[in-house]
């Protein structure tokens, strides 16, 4: 099959974490060129990475050959930059969150179902190896029914971290201030909600609390900053399973991911990286048991192995993700004449309860999201 031709509006710091796994979908994926407002940054892009470059953004919308574009700007360039894309009868594939308001992301799913289009928002890691085989678990029930899950996503004290040292391979440095206003619920809870949503549908009730713990993050800090450094939220399913998501960049790094069942638990301990092991941990029959468990981790857990075990290239950077996969699953979908697994309402449905979580002054403690989702077929390897 011909490549599916590509192009990013955005050279910052996530550009390097999808050009650095661009190589892992080089069957499939051709970058036709990058845009940047900044010219001294696409340009170190561009020579960088021996990629072209185009001299302004109607240039590469006005490019027949470019089928796909990955927006990587800041978030609050994400509506506008999506919309003029489709607009101009481009598929977009957009880094998370799809908007930073509700009606606006509302508008972008309206706009590409108009022109026939698709768009489809981060994160995609839902899509890879360690997500499928928890999720296979999970839908063949391999320990039982499943009725709570905890879902960690804390980073630590992230402003005490040197973070101002912190640069790509390309040599672009992390957006302590575009992170520090978004916050870490809207940049990070779509790694777990993307799997709890393909894993029990859509979430039905939202009760969260949020609050921002540390206004002085220092020099990069935002002189107004309220964004939440910390939220907590009960996501409640239709099938009755309840799910704790909590997101931080206070308690220490913890990313793990826990379904409790009948018979026991399934887990995997970082869900920043593809090739982690799932656990399937039975349950603790006695007090004997649960106390070798305590003090001996003896709890004859078995890895669940994936059944695609490819090797994948990772950015320095990043963990290990490929965060190329969406993009690639997103034009496979365009090749095969079907939609995205994660386009449209999906990608809509995570923005809407992320905003949900991070925002309770707006949408109340308590929410019912308007969207639903599309159920995922899984990934064909699966």
């Amino acid at each position: 099959m011909t490549k599916v031709g590509i192009a990013y509006v955005g050279c910052g710091y996530v550009a390097d974490l999808y050009q650095k796994t661009l190589s892992n979908w080089q069957d499939t994926l051709d970058l036709r060129g990058v845009f940047d407002i900044d010219p001294n940054r696409l340009k170190v892009f561009g020579d960088f990475y021996g990629v072209p470059t185009y001299t302004d953004v109607d240039t590469l919308l006005n490019d027949p050959t470019v089928d796909v574009v990955v927006n990587l700007t800041n978030p609050d360039q994400h509506y506008a930059v999506s919309k003029r894309c489709l607009e101009h009868g481009k598929h977009v594939y957009s880094e998370k969150p799809l908007a930073l308001d509700l009606e606006q992301a509302k508008e972008l799913i309206e706009t590409a179902k108009a022109a026939g289009l698709h768009i489809v928002s981060a994160p995609s890691s839902t899509l890879g190896e360690a997500a499928q085989t928890l999720i296979k678990a999970v839908r063949d029930q391999a320990r039982g029914t499943p009725r709570l899950i905890y879902a960690e996503i804390d980073d630590g004290l992230v402003h005490r971290m040197g973070y101002q040292n912190w640069r790509t391979a390309s040599g672009a440095l992390w957006p302590a201030r575009d992170e520090f206003q978004t916050g870490c619920t809207l940049e990070h809870a779509g790694y777990a909600l993307t799997w709890l949503v393909v894993m029990f549908g859509p979430v039905q009730r939202v009760v969260s609390y949020a609050r921002c713990l540390i206004k002085d993050k220092g020099p990069d800090t935002p002189q107004a900053y309220t964004t939440p450094d910390y939220s907590c939220a009960s996501l409640e399913f239709a099938n009755g399973v309840s799910a704790r998501l909590t997101n931080s960049i206070i308690a220490p790094h913890d990313h793990t991911f826990r379904v409790f069942c009948d018979d026991g638990i399934l887990s995997l301990d970082e869900t920043w990286d593809f090739a982690a092991k799932v656990r399937s941990i039975p349950v603790a029959e006695t007090r004997l048991h649960r106390q070798f468990q305590k003090i001996f981790g003896w709890d004859r857990a078995k890895i669940l192995k994936p059944n695609s075990n490819r090797k994948i290239a990772t950015a320095r950077r990043g963990y290990h993700m490929d965060f190329a996969l969406g993009v690639a699953e997103m034009a496979q979908a365009i090749q095969a004449g079907r939609a995205p697994r994660l386009a449209g309402n999906f990608s809509l449905h995570i923005t809407e309860v992320s905003l949900a979580i991070q925002h309770p002054e707006r949408f109340g403690t308590e929410y019912i999201p308007q969207s639903t989702a599309q159920s995922v077929a899984p990934m064909d390897w699966s």
